[in-house]
């Protein structure tokens, strides 16, 4: 009987072993297809980033291919290599079994154990730190280490006045890299459109060298830390928290416990619309608006739903910048008139979609350069220009201020363009253009600020006098001493330290909709 229950023992334990091994090979193949996908579509990237958007893909208008891509890459893949191991190993062994009285040389099983062994471990192994090193793992156990926490820096904008607020319009670019206007290093200026538009001499002003926040090279890390003044972390930095799995599609809010722009604006009667071509629940982006004082936000489906043909549309993201932009110029008119009649401010915010790789092509685009992207670039900004040139023709300049920037630096993944130019260079900013009606020419703005200054600097821009120019971790660019308990007053080192931080007491209170302010 002992005999019989050590037999049954062994096969159980050889049957779980084999098991686990096969778990382990799938495993690693599913993190090293993992990793290279990544790094071929955006480069190194952060596990809040990868946490943030994993749970937000979209089939349509959210990249379309490439979520199949990831999901037989990453899914389907890695399964059927294992289950083809494992049916090889299992018909070796039945043949084994049947030779097994045959007289013939036979390889010494130590060593067919060695090298299985070996070859499990490289896979998992290299699949595991290939992985952890794209996602940016040691730096996420930096972060869960460090002492310091946002909470003790971030500061709730304070209105002080509002007795000049004006209307709004904020244009974000995408992947809007000043360094694309260096004619020396790509085949021509992509911003020389923009820029003849948007002229120094006639009143427009510029952050020099306004520099992404480590950490925030993607599209909603680009709207909330210049939205709402701080860094974006969500699902992972917070464990043990309500915040675990936010945003996911069903939550209601989106850092709910922060005060941001449209918050702000929403309480001084500012009406907040939102047009994008891209699809508005991609990431999350219309819980955050929606949750943060906009009324209206326009995404891929109401462009659809509105009849534009589908030549309009690029398939992976959304609709042309030719009619987002044609769309805005009909809305504009709209919101200024009810501003004029109603004398309730407006706040139009755009984001263009043209110059998010992989490059897509429309037929208004006309490429002249041997790199396309630079062409698409300069379409697109030619684009911009002509919204800009519309409204200074129809006088919406004299009572409108206007924001564009970039929402991040060009992502520089292996399959995106510009490596040569980009990978080494040390000086890689966001563009940049403010428009104040009636504002002094001779005012320099504050150099070198980051995405989160640009919190405070939009209010600002909107005519509201804000208490030491501060909100969240920002302060403005229009002022030009920093307030000594900001944290923009920190050293370069601590300050990066403490954006680096996972938080988790003020992320907490951020997503549970609490005010995370102390």
């Amino acid at each position: 009987m002992s005999g019989q229950i050590l037999h049954v023992t062994r096969r159980v334990g050889v049957a779980v072993g084999r098991i686990a091994v096969y778990v382990l090979i799938w495993a690693g193949l599913a993190l090293l297809i993992a990793a290279v996908g990544i790094r071929f579509y955006w480069g190194k990237i952060s596990v809040g980033q990868m946490l943030l958007n994993l749970v937000s893909v979209e089939t349509d208008g959210g990249g379309g291919v490439i979520v199949w891509i990831g999901i037989l890459g990453v899914g389907v893949v890695p399964l059927l290599i294992t289950v083809g191991i494992a049916l090889w190993q299992h018909s070796r062994r039945r043949k084994g079994r049947r030779d097994r009285r045959a007289v013939r040389p036979r390889r010494s099983p130590w060593i067919m154990r060695t090298v299985s062994t070996a070859l499990v471990a490289a896979v998992v192994v290299g699949g595991t730190t290939a992985f952890a090193t794209t996602v940016g793992m040691k730096d996420y156990i930096d972060a869960a280490n460090s002492e310091y926490d946002l909470g003790d820096y971030y500061v709730e904008p304070t209105v002080t006045s509002d007795q000049h607020k004006r209307n709004l319009v904020l244009i974000y670019l995408e992947s809007g890299e000043a360094t694309l206007a260096d004619d020396q290093l790509f085949e021509k200026n992509a911003f020389a459109p923009l820029e003849e538009a948007t002229k120094a001499s006639d009143g427009w002003q510029s952050v020099a060298d306004l520099q992404q926040y480590k950490g925030g090279g993607w599209t909603m890390a680009g709207l909330t830390s210049t939205q709402c003044g701080v860094p974006l972390k969500g699902a992972g930095s917070t464990t043990g928290s309500s915040a675990l799995n936010k945003p996911d599609d069903d939550v209601d809010t989106y850092l709910g416990g922060t005060t941001c722009l449209g918050d702000v604006l929403d309480e001084h009667g500012y009406r907040n619309v939102f047009m994008g071509g891209a699809n508005a629940s991609f990431a999350a982006k219309d819980t955050f608006l929606g949750s943060h004082g906009y009324s209206e936000v326009k995404g891929l489906s109401d462009w659809r739903a509105a009849g534009e043909p589908e030549t309009n549309f690029r398939s992976d993201w959304g609709l042309s910048d030719e009619r987002l932009l044609a769309r805005a110029k009909d809305r504009i008119d709209e919101l200024h008139a009810e501003a004029e009649k109603t004398g309730q401010p407006f706040n139009l915010s755009m984001l263009t979609l043209d110059t998010h790789e992989p490059v897509h092509i429309f037929d208004y685009c006309n490429v002249d350069t041997q790199d396309e992207v630079t062409s698409v670039f300069s379409c697109s900004m030619t684009l911009v220009a002509e919204f800009v040139e519309y409204m200074e023709a129809k006088g919406y300049l004299d009572d409108t201020a206007v924001v564009i920037m970039g929402d991040h630096l060009k992502h520089m993944s292996a399959g995106d363009a510009f490596h040569e130019q980009l990978d080494d260079n040390n000086n890689r900013t966001i563009f940049n253009r403010i428009w104040i009606p009636g504002g002094d020419k001779n005012t320099t703005l504050r150099p070198r600020v980051d995405q989160l200054n640009m919190y405070p600097t939009i209010l600002e821009a909107a005519g509201l006098t804000l208490k030491d120019h501060e909100a969240g971790l920002g302060v403005s660019a229009f002022a030009q001493q920093v307030p000594d308990s900001s944290a923009q007053a920190m050293e370069p080192e601590t300050y990066a330290e403490l954006l680096n931080s996972l938080s988790p007491e003020f992320y907490a209170e951020a997503w549970a909709g609490e005010d995370p302010a102390r």
